[in-house]
C-alpha cells in the first residue's frame, strides 16, 4: 500500500478571496469534479448545450444568494455581473414562476421514515437485532401501528403499497417481511437520481463551505489507499458497509431523539442535516483506448546515421 491517510478536516480555514489565481484553480478543480457527472449526463442523452442552458438559473440563484449574504441588493445588473449570465436571460429567469424546491431540500418521504423506524427501533427488532416481520393490522405491534406513529394523515395501506413498490418489503399472507435493511429505492430512476443529487449535493456543499467560509467547519474526511488488489478492495468495501450499518443505527437513534426534543422550535428557526458514507474504487492504471489493445511498447531502435561529405 503506497498511502493511506485521512483527508484533513481540521486544518485552518481557507477563505478564498476572488482573484484570477483563485478563479483558475476553482475552474480546474470544478472540471475534475464534473467529469463523473458529465459521464452520467452523456449516458442519459444530455448534451453540453442542454447542460449549459440548465446551468443559467443555477448561476443566477447562486449569485442572488451570494449578493444577499454580502448585504447587496440583487438587481438584474448585479446578478448579471456576478453570474456572467446575459441580462436578458437574467430577466427571463427572475420573472419566471419559482419551481419546486431543489431535491436536496425536500422532506424525507414518509415511506422512508416508516421503514427507517422499523429497521432501527428496538421494539420492532428481534433479540438478535434483526427487524421483525409485522402483521398488517390487529392488536399489538403491527405495521399499521408503526405507520400511525409517524403520520395520521396517510393511510397505512398507502405506505405499505409504496414499500412494496420499492421492493423494500414482501407480503407473505398477512405478514410484511423486510426484503432489505436500508432505504435505497430500486425500481424508479427518478427516486435513485433524487437520492444521488441530494447526497452528492450536500457532500459538495459541505466541502465548498469549508473551502470558502470561516468556522464552524463541517465534517468532511476520507481514507484512501492505492496499490491494492481486487480482493483487498472487496474486503475493505465490506468493512465500510459494516461501519455504515453501525453509524446508521446510532445516527437515526440520535436524530429521532433530537427531533422529538426540538418539537417546539419555530419553523423559521428549524434546520436540516444529512450524514452519509460512500465507498469508491477504480483501477489506477489508465484503461487502453478502444481498438488499441494494451501492449508492451517495442524497444526503440536507434536510427543509423551517416556522415556528410564536406
Amino acid at each position: 500500500m503506497k498511502r493511506t491517510r485521512p483527508a484533513a478536516a481540521d486544518s485552518p480555514s481557507v477563505s478564498a478571496v476572488p482573484s484570477e489565481e483563485h478563479a483558475a484553480l476553482a475552474l480546474r478543480e470544478a472540471a475534475a469534479l464534473l467529469a463523473p457527472v458529465v459521464r452520467w449526463l452523456l449516458r442519459n442523452g444530455v448534451s453540453y448545450n442542454a447542460l449549459a442552458n440548465q446551468l443559467k438559473p443555477v448561476f443566477v440563484d447562486a449569485a442572488r444568494a451570494e449578493l444577499e449574504r454580502g448585504g447587496v441588493q440583487p438587481t438584474g445588473s448585479a446578478l448579471s455581473v456576478l453570474s456572467g449570465v446575459h441580462r436578458k436571460d437574467v430577466r427571463t429567469i427572475t420573472e419566471a414562476p419559482r419551481g419546486a424546491a431543489p431535491v436536496a431540500h425536500r422532506g424525507v418521504p414518509l415511506a422512508s421514515q416508516v421503514f427507517t423506524r422499523w429497521m432501527t427501533a428496538r421494539r420492532y427488532r428481534t433479540r438478535d437485532g434483526s427487524p421483525r416481520a409485522l402483521p398488517r393490522s390487529g392488536a399489538g405491534i403491527t405495521f399499521e401501528s408503526l405507520s400511525r406513529e409517524l403520520s395520521l394523515d396517510v393511510h397505512p395501506r398507502t405506505v405499505m403499497d409504496e414499500l412494496l413498490r420499492l421492493g423494500l418489503v414482501t407480503l407473505e399472507g398477512d405478514l410484511l417481511v423486510p426484503a432489505s435493511t436500508t432505504f435505497v429505492p430500486s425500481r424508479r430512476l427518478d427516486e435513485l437520481t433524487a437520492l444521488f443529487s441530494a447526497n452528492a449535493g450536500d457532500h459538495i456543499a459541505a466541502a465548498v463551505h469549508n473551502l470558502t467560509l470561516d468556522a464552524p467547519r463541517y465534517l468532511e474526511q476520507s481514507v484512501f489507499a492505492d496499490g491494492l488488489g481486487a480482493d483487498s478492495v472487496a474486503t475493505l468495501h465490506e468493512h465500510a458497509r459494516a461501519a455504515w450499518s453501525d453509524a446508521f443505527a446510532m445516527m437515526v437513534k440520535q436524530a429521532r431523539q433530537h427531533v422529538a426534543a426540538d418539537a417546539g422550535v419555530p419553523e423559521a428557526e428549524q434546520q436540516r442535516m444529512r450524514f452519509g458514507v460512500y465507498f469508491y474504487s477504480e483501477p489506477t492504471a489508465p484503461a487502453p483506448r478502444p481498438g488499441k489493445p494494451a501492449s508492451t511498447p517495442a524497444p526503440r531502435v536507434p536510427r543509423p546515421r551517416g556522415r556528410r561529405t564536406p
